[in-house]
């Protein structure tokens, strides 16, 4: 499929190029119409919907009631319109309108906002909210409501009532965490759901092992506390009741109680199950051999006829004649233990860890009361122990598939996993890829570059070689492990360079709440370079570049940080990953290593944040990264090793660009190069801005597409006479950012995607007319600013094909 998707690609770039934008444009005309089928004859119907909201709400809220009330029409008023191919939209059937539906609709709507705190919404035009239009022989009726949901119910007061000092404790000391913040908070269902849902949280993190939803309930009063103090006089009362309904009407507020629920569908809880009651953690069982059709419940009873280990209140039970795997990790990833108080968060800790080793493919659990003690039961279904694959990528190193220029890349990668070494839940992953490089220009060989990499790793579920002071309390963390890497690759660019490297560490991986961290220590990687005849070239037009050409070793560590959480609304996420990197810190400070070992530091800050609506979705980055060679020798020169540095373009990055193909700065030293012009930088600033929307569906294709602009550069932090604007300066800043827009197509075939974008150069920083800005009078598709006609010249344009969101 990916073969046949890139002879296509090769053969209708140009074609793509000139009128992918006119396609886009031409399906959002068409899209606009819609065909009614089946209509009823000689009656008007339904044929649009549209509900606008007034008053004095924010953008935010009157979109979103605007899209939630689109689900409270009553069904024979709505006209329920179905886009086909992306390009128009089909009305089915649809029904005879009957003003009688306008009063069902409503009722329905006003349910919906008074479960939102809107309890004085007015429905302004329902007389008059019809309109009809006659169309061939067809009476269309489109209707529209203006609704005013007036002012939201306003959380005064929120109290706990739980008839039991030490739930009212918890309670109490937990209410700065409570997800209403009293006299700002607007009153809903689902506000009150979350409360009740956060106290159910709190009491099962404390023992409370019975208790559910069902047992708690939130009350919700209304009154104007002012009404109940005791008067006589029956015109000072009289006029209580008018200021109080005046304040209702301008601020109404309420105030909600959490309390427990004494009877459940009328009846008295059972002496029996104790809900409101703590229990404690006993004896825990496992199960590592549990065979896809086992029944839990029947290994159970069946253990007598099982071989097993026993360690304090800890029980393996196995019938291999030794186990599948032994006891360590079983013990190590269980995050209870006996006598303490049952916690809800460390039992969902141990199902994912068991989850995340590896090892099993399953996990399932059975629990058992003994007085105020909970016995547990693990039931582990094993993996498939061993898998041998094999996959084509069309990619760099990251997986995307990649156009740069006129060169393709693909590779044939084999993976060997083993989910379980010397049943100890070792995962061991040995993957070795050959991939080559072609290029399509008739003045270059076919064969670009011819690159083989071998991988080989083990990943360990616990912590190997740290002392204990470091971790003084292993069950606070998450997902530990340890991993030893090795991986030797040897790359080929043809009449450029041959690179052979080495490369070993050993690291750990941990996460905590939601941040995950991750350390290589020691990280050690060794190159061996042979510069040919076109790179050699490039060192005479331009010395600079071969200080970053060279041949070194590094030694030192590597150290990440990625923390990923939750917006105030559910539809936003973010993640923030860091990272730094260092190479001669320790050995560098011995002389005889200043000519061998590479010295730098070097660091990566990321964000990302993602909005996701019904059918749309808006995803920002931005990243900045810089690198330092503080190291002496001159052999290294100034700059970070090319294996180090920063690159921009290609479908992930700048796609205006080809990869590697942005910057330096401002520098047009690369552009006018006769040969070799690719750009490496210590500096990197980059943002991202994707609009992303569905186009159709096709069976199990989905087709999307998104609007992008990018915006960034690569730089160096040295000047350099040959390459004139290619070091990073704030005072030209401004020039230096480059910034390109377009747009693409993308397939969904749920288990991957592959990606058609096609960016406009609009502001180029090598661009020397306008100030590097597109001028769109007169655009042409190629650049021949600085190069003949007859030459290879720079594209105003980049199309990119690539597996994947870019971010």
């Amino acid at each position: 499929m990916i073969s046949f998707l890139l002879i296509i690609f090769m053969r209708f770039t140009w074609k793509l190029s000139n009128s992918l934008f006119y396609l886009i444009l031409l399906s959002g005309f068409i899209s606009s119409c819609t065909v009614v089928k089946n209509a009823p004859a000689g009656k008007p119907f339904v044929f649009d919907n549209q509900i606008n909201i007034t008053g004095n709400l924010n953008k935010d809220e009157k979109k979103k009631l605007t899209n939630e009330l689109g689900n409270y029409w009553d069904d024979s008023l709505f006209a329920r319109k179905v886009q086909q191919l992306g390009v128009r939209f089909v009305l089915r059937n649809p029904p005879v309108f009957d003003t009688l539906n306008l009063i069902r609709t409503e009722t329905l709507m006003k349910g919906y906002l008074n479960s939102q705190g809107y309890y004085n919404a007015t429905f302004t035009n329902i007389d008059s909210s019809y309109s009809f239009d006659t169309v061939e022989n067809e009476i269309r009726t489109k209707i529209s409501l203006n609704i005013d949901p007036g002012k939201s119910l306003v959380i005064d007061s929120l109290y706990y009532d739980l008839q039991d000092s030490s739930l009212n404790k918890i309670s109490t000391n937990n209410a700065r965490k409570s997800f209403i913040k009293q006299g700002k908070t607007p009153f809903s269902k689902q506000v009150i759901a979350t409360e009740l849902d956060r106290e159910v949280a709190l009491f099962r993190q404390r023992g409370y092992f019975l208790l559910t939803r069902d047992n708690l309930f939130a009350e919700v009063d209304t009154t104007d506390l002012s009404l109940l103090a005791v008067t006589l006089d029956p015109f000072e009362q009289a006029q209580r009741i008018a200021a109080a309904a005046q304040r209702r009407s301008q601020n109404p507020t309420c105030i909600v109680a959490i309390k427990k629920r004494e009877s459940r569908d009328t009846l008295p809880i059972s002496e029996e199950l104790p809900v409101f009651k703590k229990y404690y953690i006993g004896n825990i069982y496992y199960y590592p051999e549990t065979g896809r059709y086992d029944q839990p419940d029947s290994l159970i009873t069946d253990t007598g006829s099982m071989k097993r280990i026993h360690v304090n209140f800890h029980t393996e039970f196995f019938k291999s004649p030794t186990p599948y795997v032994r006891f360590r990790p079983l013990k190590e990833h269980t995050y209870q233990r006996k006598g303490i108080v049952y916690n809800e968060e460390n039992f969902y800790k141990t199902l994912n860890n068991f989850n995340q080793i590896g090892a099993w493919e399953r996990v399932d659990y059975r629990t058992f009361i003994r007085e105020d003690t909970v016995d547990f039961h693990y039931f582990l279904t094993p993996a498939k122990k061993q898998t041998l694959g094999f996959y084509i990528e069309a990619s760099r190193n990251t997986g995307d598939l990649l156009t740069s220029g006129t060169l393709i890349g693909l590779a044939l990668n084999t993976n060997y996993i083993n989910r379980n070494v010397w049943h100890s839940a070792i995962q061991s992953n040995t993957t070795f890829s050959n991939g080559v490089e072609f290029s399509f220009l008739q003045n270059n060989s076919l064969l670009q570059t011819f690159q083989s990499t071998i991988n080989h790793s083990y990943t360990f579920p616990r912590f190997i070689l740290v002392p204990h002071f470091l971790v003084p309390n292993p069950y606070k963390l998450d997902g530990i492990k340890t991993k030893l890497g090795l991986s030797a690759s040897y790359v080929d660019r043809k009449d450029f360079y041959r690179l052979r490297s080495f490369v070993a560490n050993w690291g750990y991986e941990w996460k905590k709440k939601n941040i995950l961290f991750a350390v290589k220590i020691p990280n050690i990687e060794l190159y061996s370079l042979d510069t040919l005849k076109l790179l050699d070239s490039a060192f005479n037009v331009n010395p600079f570049l071969r200080t970053s050409f060279n041949t070194g070793t590094v030694v030192g560590m590597q150290g990440s940080m990625i923390i990923s959480y939750a917006g105030k609304s559910t539809r936003v996420n973010n993640l923030a990953r860091f990272a730094v990197e260092e190479s001669g810190a320790v050995l560098g400070r011995i002389s005889s290593f200043h000519d061998k070992i590479y010295q730098y530091i070097k660091f990566e800050a990321e964000y990302r944040k993602l909005i996701t609506y019904r059918k749309t979705a808006l995803a920002f980055r931005a990243f900045g990264g810089v690198g330092y060679n503080y190291g002496k020798d001159e052999r290294f020169g100034k700059t970070l090793p090319f294996f180090k540095q920063f690159v921009g373009g290609g479908p992930n990055s700048m796609r205006a660009w080809g990869l590697r193909l942005i910057g330096l700065g401002s520098s047009i030293s690369s552009d006018t190069a006769a040969s070799f012009r690719d750009r490496y930088g210590d500096m990197q600033l980059e943002a991202n801005t994707e609009y992303r929307f569905n186009i159709a569906e096709f069976s199990a294709v989905k087709v999307g597409s998104a609007l992008f602009v990018d915006a960034g550069n690569v730089w160096n932090l040295h000047a350099n006479d040959a390459s004139q604007n290619s070091e990073f300066s704030f005072n030209r800043l401004g020039k230096d950012i480059a910034i390109g827009v377009g747009t693409g197509l993308r397939f969904d075939f749920g288990y991957f995607m592959i990606r058609v974008d096609m960016g406009i150069k609009l502001k180029d920083p090598a661009r020397y007319e306008n100030n590097g800005w597109l001028s769109i009078k007169d655009f042409t598709w190629k650049n021949y600013e600085y190069t003949d006609k007859g030459a290879p010249s720079r594209n105003n344009y980049a199309v990119q094909l690539g597996i994947g969101l870019p971010f």
